[in-house]
């Protein structure tokens, strides 16, 4: 193997470590969501799209120019370019035209469809920013969920000890003849019970990584894992600084599906007084170059006089009779060299024209087409303010349950806690009791499991609880902030 494939091996296996010994924050994850989300890169593309009908309809005020050339062979009885006679020739054509045409007046509708399109961008934006507002929350609870597991997994292992340690000492107890032997089947059972509920836990934590890992967009066989800041480190508003009115009137201003129905709300009213303006007549300007070249090289013979002929005309003898008309009669002879058209340059510049004026086209019937456009536009400004007041009332609704949400969290952590002190002395004092023989085994494991049930409830009603206060802070446009 050479040492260039060696290093490259090399190189592989040290990056694959440190990719696998990273401990993603939050905010990590946030960014690379951001980065790599597909819906929001979709929603990116929609965005580019709508900047690039902007930047067009901006670029359609400039007055339009266009090139046109035709060349081609004409055969048998048709018009000269070059001359305008009809003529029974082939030839070569070749025509160069430069047209242009420019609105002067078109009562604003090209105006307003430009700041239509505007708000169009600005609306396509602000459903961007709404999805990455979304991925962000989304992502920040598959992190505490992770976390959350975490703690659950750590208060199942420090179960399964106790257990085992608990089941040691009885074992001995019941091998000295001091103890029954139903009391170490019964903390064999226990301890069963508490190691699965050691591998559900630990499961819960795989899982919870696959999930965060598909809103980031990472390989589901990706190494990866986590940073876990303390849980009481992480910043949380006061309640007082998040009621459920002022929450609202903030998320009224920078909430994107507000700034997104707003938007949409004024592109509509814009393009309604666009189709509103093709109701009107348009005046426009034009003005157009061009010129043309026929190419034709037709032989020369020499007239060989044969006589007369009659012509088919007559005149008057003056005695009342006709008589016929003779005309000559000529045939080609030898050929005498050709015929052949002006240079290219001559012609192009005799044939030179130019044209300038102005139109002007009154909509008088066209299906109704017009008129139907400008009543749609009429309807879409009021399905939009529905759905605006619909967005504003549920954005209210959802602010008021969170705030709801947040307080009753609040309260049952505190509930919660006092659970969990009261259980943790009751198991000390069961404990001390046991260790003293005057408990059974059963009665020690049915304290043992509340308290194990008083923690994990403790548990999950913290995380809870930060989740429920950053969805508050979130709709009062504070971001996400661990």
């Amino acid at each position: 193997m050479s040492i260039k494939i060696k290093l490259l091996f090399i190189f592989v296996f040290i990056s694959t470590f440190a990719f696998s010994q990273k401990k993603w924050t939050l905010l990590e994850c946030v960014q690379y969501a951001m980065d790599h989300n597909i819906s929001i890169q979709q929603s990116a593309l929609q965005e580019d799209i709508a900047t690039i009908i902007y930047k067009q309809s901006k670029l359609s005020q400039i007055p339009s120019a266009n090139i046109s050339n035709n060349e081609g062979l004409r055969y048998g009885k048709s018009q000269n370019p070059s001359t305008g006679i009809l003529e029974n020739q082939n030839y070569f054509s070749v025509g160069l035209n430069l047209q242009s045409s420019a609105v002067i007046f078109n009562w604003f509708s090209k105006k307003n469809t430009i700041l239509a399109n505007e708000w169009s961008a600005e609306a396509a934006k602000a459903a961007t920013d709404k999805l990455k507002n979304d991925i962000s929350l989304t992502v920040a609870n598959s992190y505490l969920q992770i976390l959350l597991s975490r703690e659950q997994e750590k208060i199942a292992t420090v179960q399964v000890q106790q257990s085992r340690t608990q089941l040691e000492i009885v074992q001995k107890q019941v091998a000295a003849g001091a103890l029954a032997e139903y009391n170490a089947t019964e903390l064999e059972s226990q301890l069963a019970n508490d190691t699965a509920n050691l591998i559900t836990a630990t499961g819960n934590v795989a899982q919870a990584k696959y999930v965060l890992k598909a809103y980031m967009n990472l390989d589901a066989a990706d190494s990866f894992d986590i940073a876990e800041p303390p849980l009481e480190q992480i910043p949380i508003m006061p309640i007082g600084e998040l009621q459920p009115e002022s929450v609202y009137t903030s998320a009224l201003q920078n909430q994107p599906q507000q700034k997104e129905n707003e938007y949409n709300l004024k592109a509509a009213e814009k393009n309604s007084l666009a189709a509103k303006g093709a109701l009107y007549p348009t005046i426009s300007a034009y003005g157009n170059l061009g010129s043309n070249y026929g190419y034709f090289r037709t032989p020369k013979y020499t007239q060989v006089f044969n006589g007369y002929v009659p012509s088919g005309l007559v005149v008057s003898d003056n005695s009342g009779g006709y008589v016929d008309v003779q005309k000559p009669l000529y045939t080609n002879g030898g050929k005498n060299g050709y015929i052949t058209s002006d240079k290219f340059g001559t012609q192009f510049s005799n044939n030179f024209g130019q044209s300038v004026g102005i139109s002007l086209s009154i909509p008088i019937f066209n299906g109704w087409q017009s008129k139907a456009n400008y009543q749609r536009s009429k309807i879409n400004i009021k399905t939009l303010q529905f759905q605006q007041d619909l967005d504003n009332k549920t954005l209210k609704q959802n602010i008021y349950q969170a705030y709801n949400a947040a307080v009753v969290a609040m309260q049952k952590l505190s509930s919660t806690k006092r659970a969990v002190e009261a259980a943790q002395k009751t198991y000390d004092y069961a404990l001390k009791r046991y260790q003293a023989g005057m408990l059974r085994t059963l009665d020690l494991i049915t304290n043992e499991n509340s308290l194990f049930t008083a923690k994990l409830q403790y548990t999950l009603n913290r995380f809870d609880y930060v989740f429920k206060m950053k969805v508050l802070e979130y709709y009062k446009g504070q971001g996400i902030k661990f």
